[in-house]
């Protein structure tokens, strides 16, 4: 799998990468990142000024430095996150909300899949 992030004001600096797929993609709703608290929802971000929000997937992948990890992503533009209590809709001049090019996760229950209640 060939992974690509254009340059872009959701997440700054372009990020090409490989990673050796183990599995298909599955849509994704909310990760937990414990070194922020816990659960955050996440969406992918495109470059459509209109709308925006896309898909955000999450495939198994080996990656070289952690083996069997858990590779996050969205649009060409990564993917976006805030904290699960937070309510307010997705906006990059958000200062309560942040983007990432992509995110490596190692523990498969730190995943909700789109289709889990």
């Amino acid at each position: 799998m060939y992974f690509e992030v254009e340059e872009n004001p959701n997440c700054g600096h372009p990020v090409s990468m490989r990673f050796k797929e183990l599995g298909p993609p599955h849509p994704v709703r909310q990760v937990r990142i414990d070194d922020l608290g816990g659960l955050c929802w996440v969406t992918g971000w495109c470059d459509d000024p209109e709308h925006p929000l896309c898909p955000a997937y999450v495939q198994k992948v080996e990656e070289s430095g952690m083996g069997l990890a858990y590779l996050i992503y969205g649009g060409n533009w990564g993917i976006r996150l805030k904290p699960i209590g937070l309510e307010e809709n997705w906006d990059l001049g958000s200062p309560n909300q942040w983007g990432e090019p992509f995110l490596l996760l190692g523990d498969p229950r730190a995943i909700v899949f789109a289709d889990e209640g």
